[in-house]
């Protein structure tokens, strides 16, 4: 538990370190925080490009169920954040199987791969995965300095939220009755994902 406790007391400091980005993207200044993170170069487009990419242990989410928590760590799971994260984030809890179910999803990555996960409530043992990717497919540029940063979030929408999504539509879809997971790349699209049926679905909205 201790040892816990450090790791997590690090990864804060390092996390909301202002000069986290420069640090990493230098490779300076080795610490134990650190070795949850990522720096490196990479071909974007035919060209080599720097990239950062900030991750946390799982222990930085303790609202997180203990059978979530075990699961992910068993995966080996990190926590992506996006380059503009202020906060700790890609964890999020919603009603995402029907309405009133208490339900989590998560960004895991591992072993150079990232897994959008969603936990229901009744069976928070076996995650459902919902989409994935290479990381170092989501990442872009961001910023004076040229470095690339992950561009992957997600965020719980109610049938509310995503009712404004559907504004431009002239014929709207009918109303949801459970919450969507916002599944966003910055400055690009996002998606909302709806489980409906024992199914997943992209719900409707302008493009």
């Amino acid at each position: 538990m201790k040892l816990a406790a450090l790791i997590l007391v690090s990864a804060s400091l390092a996390y909301f370190h202002p000069d986290a980005f420069a640090q990493d993207a230098a490779g300076a200044g080795q610490n134990p925080a650190q070795s949850f993170n990522e720096s490196g170069k990479t071909s974007v487009d035919g060209r080599a490009v720097s990239y950062v990419i900030r991750r946390l242990p799982v222990e930085s989410f303790p609202d997180l169920p203990e059978a979530v928590a075990s699961v992910l760590s068993e995966r080996g799971c990190l926590i992506p954040q996006t380059y503009q994260a202020h906060h700790p984030e890609n964890v999020i809890q919603g009603s995402f199987e029907r309405p009133g179910s208490s339900d989590w999803a998560v960004l895991c990555s591992a072993h150079g791969k990232v897994e959008l996960l969603v936990f229901f409530a009744e069976n928070r043992g076996k995650p459902v995965m919902v989409a994935s990717a290479a990381e170092l497919e989501r990442i872009q540029r961001h910023g004076s300095t040229g470095v690339f940063g992950f561009d992957w979030g997600i965020d719980a929408a109610s049938p509310q939220r995503v009712r404004e999504a559907q504004a431009g539509m002239q014929r709207k879809p009918p109303m949801l009755d459970h919450d969507a997971v916002m599944d966003t790349v910055l400055n690009e699209k996002t998606i909302y994902r709806y489980y409906v049926h024992g199914a997943w679905t992209a719900v409707d909205v302008p493009q």
